[in-house]
């Protein structure tokens, strides 16, 4: 029998897991790392790091503790591992949580991330599902990071692309979540491997359906035209015939917009699904702290797939 205080599993494939230890007090539990998508040891612990964290402000909680996961090759200059590590240090720093430690092995590739202990209010949390008839669907980072880095690992992409990805990518959503935390939430989780799609998939559930305006998705202009030239990546193709039984696109679609729908995010914003009456307050906020968040669609009652991209 299940323990009552394991209050979110994996069950439902939700961010992070949860464990009541009162009845004001909850811990989230979650761990992510992966090796490097950009060049910069520095940058690539901050985006590690910003990726482990994000988790946590998923559920609705607040990180507290980070644990280092480490994989370094043996004769790698440690130069590059100490980058790496201040990068993620740094984020941590500025997420509010302490840096309590890690574990090193030795491997043929680099990996970086954190395992992070956060707390939330067991009245509190947010998960994945419980989206409702006629919420609003909110984005807060532009997608397409996928896009840019693979067009980057080529030398064709340019310069303010790749450091507007690295920017997003980086970008903690802590400041995010700070402004979603004063309204109602239905259902969040953050846009990372199984790309935007995927992600609201899994919010629905089999239960609900959904509408996208595709105009409204918040991309790095870059991306499109990289998707055009077929500058994409082998996981996004995974994600597309996964879910190809899910979702329809309007023939106006255009296969770029399609493309940066299933492209995988790394460090991707939140996507929360609110009641209509608190959209329009709520992105204003996130505009005024320079997150670039829109209203990318709506849940509605019935269509014909699950999703339909207008």
């Amino acid at each position: 029998m299940q323990d009552p205080d394991f209050l979110v599993g994996f069950d439902q494939s939700d961010d992070a897991a949860v464990y009541r230890l009162s009845e004001d007090v909850a811990l989230v539990h979650t761990l992510d790392f992966f090796p490097p998508m950009v060049d910069d040891p520095y940058l690539f612990g901050q985006i590690a790091a910003a990726n482990a964290l994000s988790d946590i402000w998923a559920m609705g909680g607040e990180p507290k503790t980070a644990l280092n996961i480490v994989c370094f090759p043996e004769k790698m200059d440690l130069e590059i591992l100490r980058r790496i590590l201040q990068g993620g240090s740094e984020k941590v720093l500025e997420a509010g949580a302490v840096l309590a430690g890690g574990h090193s092995i030795e491997d043929v590739d680099v990996k970086y991330g954190l395992s992070v202990t956060g707390i939330v209010h067991p009245e509190r949390i947010y998960t994945n599902r419980g989206c409702q008839v006629g919420d609003v669907l909110i984005l807060t980072k532009p997608l397409g990071v996928g896009i840019v880095c693979a067009a980057n690992r080529v030398g064709e992409a340019a310069p303010q692309a790749v450091e507007r990805a690295i920017q997003s990518m980086s970008t903690l959503n802590k400041y995010a979540a700070e402004i979603i935390r004063k309204y109602p939430v239905h259902a969040c989780t953050d846009v990372t491997g199984f790309g935007f799609l995927g992600h609201l998939h899994e919010m629905l559930g089999g239960e609900r359906h959904a509408v996208i305006f595709s105009r409204a998705v918040p991309v790095i202009p870059e991306a499109l035209s990289y998707a055009d030239e077929f500058l994409i990546t082998g996981a996004a193709q995974r994600n597309r015939n996964y879910l190809e039984a899910h979702v329809q696109f309007a023939p106006q679609v255009p296969f770029s917009v399609e493309e940066v729908l299933f492209d995988p995010q790394t460090s991707g914003g939140l996507l929360v699904s609110v009641p209509q009456a608190a959209a329009q307050d709520l992105v204003a906020e996130l505009q005024g702290l320079a997150l670039p968040s829109a209203i990318v669609g709506g849940i509605v009652e019935r269509e014909a797939k699950e999703i339909v991209v207008l």
